[in-house]
């Protein structure tokens, strides 16, 4: 596998795309349902976009600590790189949330790229002294251990009333853990709870050892074509053990990141990662990939510098919020022309998102163009 994977590169770019689009609307009292969060329980297309992220990090991951443990470098520092990198992608996202105010009494500690960060740091050791079997077994481990804390410890919530294996919002292990640790600075609509907090770190872990374990799929000697199948059956496979647990253990909620919803989410990457795989590197007619991947090259260039893309949209979008000349924020100036075409209000706050995606691909077009690839 020393060769780049098209494929991953275009799973990566319809993962931050698609982050783009459900992060910007113009207005957020006016979406599409499958462009929000579930309130709480179930899923929509929204809820995709961060298990993708994390389940991308144990593909690249498997696939890059193997090519350099097989060239001879020493686990043991390649575990201080892996280190490393989580915990440079943790600072990023700590900065993100303290601008543009820099209010460090409140400064929110928990985030998307904290989670990955911590994700990166306690899966590394897995994935470098652990083969595919002992990964499967810690990542069912994780998951047993987790639902026991979920269902079995007793709990107060944020008024002091006990709680055994609640899972309303506030009420469940996890967020007691955040207000005890975290108190202050936690998620500001909720305060009492919060999406990314710790306790939940540990299933996202497990969902980046479904992404290793793909990984290992990748790496492994069969032909591409039978690794395509092994990802629309094993994809499968999660949906259904997903819909299953949803059905006797506890409900898939991205918020909680419940069992269900690791398997229902690695469910659909494996879907989504194989399609594209299909497409783009297990074709054997060498034609067919060479126009799938001029299709697919928009995609392409948004994964060559994701989590770029991740950082500067989202400190883009929060400084058009945050200067206001005349009163008014950048943001409202840039709407203003949309909702003077008299588009109904849903629709003019989609054609702001799909126009911020189009504005971030051309700054990732031109990155590309210059071969600017930024990591970590």
């Amino acid at each position: 596998m020393s060769n780049r994977l098209a494929s991953l590169d275009a799973f990566r770019g319809f993962t931050i795309a698609a982050m783009l689009l459900v992060n910007n609307p113009g207005d957020w009292g006016n979406l599409y349902g499958p462009l929000a969060h579930a309130k709480w329980h179930g899923w929509t297309f929204t809820d995709w976009i961060f298990p993708f992220f994390v389940f991308i990090s144990g593909i690249s991951m498997t696939l890059s600590l193997g090519r350099r443990a097989a060239l001879g470098d020493s686990k043991q520092a390649l575990l201080v790189q892996a280190l490393r990198r989580g915990a440079t992608i943790v600072l990023i996202g700590l900065l993100l949330n303290l601008i543009p105010q820099f209010d460090f009494a409140n400064l929110r500690w928990p985030g998307v790229l904290q989670r990955l960060g911590l994700c990166t740091m306690l899966a590394a050791p897995l994935v470098l002294w652990l083969d595919w079997r002992r990964q499967l077994l810690a990542a069912l481990a994780l998951l047993v251990s987790y639902s026991l804390l979920l269902l079995c410890v007793a709990v107060p919530d944020a008024a002091g009333v006990v709680h055994v294996g609640s899972l309303n919002p506030g009420e469940d292990t996890g967020a007691w853990l955040d207000r005890l640790l975290m108190d202050g600075h936690l998620w500001k609509q909720a305060r009492t709870w919060d999406p990314e907090g710790l306790l939940s770190t540990l299933p996202a872990v497990a969902s980046l050892i479904a992404g290793a374990l793909a990984g290992h799929w990748l790496a492994s000697r069969r032909e591409p074509a039978h690794k395509a199948m092994g990802f629309m059956v094993g994809g499968l496979a999660c949906l259904w053990l997903g819909q299953l647990g949803d059905a006797w253990l506890m409900p898939i909620n991205k918020s909680l990141w419940t069992p269900p919803y690791v398997f229902a989410m690695a469910g659909w990457a494996c879907l989504v990662f194989g399609s594209f795989y299909w497409l783009l590197d297990a074709q054997p007619s060498q034609l067919w990939r060479e126009r799938a991947a001029r299709w697919g090259r928009p995609l392409i260039v948004f994964g060559m510098n994701a989590l770029f893309l991740f950082a500067f949209s989202g400190l883009v979008a929060k400084l058009m919020g945050f200067f206001k000349p005349g009163g008014r924020s950048l943001k409202a100036w840039a709407y203003e022309p949309i909702q003077a075409l008299g588009l109904a209000p849903v629709n003019a706050s989609l054609l702001y998102a799909i126009a911020f995606v189009a504005v971030m691909y051309g700054v990732a077009h031109f990155m590309w163009s210059k071969k600017w690839f930024v990591k970590v």
